[in-house]
């Protein structure tokens, strides 16, 4: 799932570490939602928007499932 994470992270002046200690995740858990390959459990969604004062869909952009 597309995210605009990265954006928020460095807007707010925090490193990978520091959002994740803040959050109780591990640092790897915050490369990878960025890198968009793990999308994260819902009330992780909204704790990440809890902190950067914005809604779920500022953050993540779903894009639905392609049509066949």
């Amino acid at each position: 799932m597309k995210n605009n994470l990265v954006a928020f992270r460095k807007k707010r002046g925090l490193s990978q570490e520091h959002l994740a200690k803040q959050l109780g995740v591990s640092r790897q858990t915050i490369i990878s939602i960025e890198k968009e390959k793990y999308s994260p459990s819902l009330p992780l969604a909204f704790e990440l928007a809890r902190l950067f004062e914005t809604s779920i869909e500022e953050l993540f952009i779903y894009e639905g499932k392609e049509e066949k």
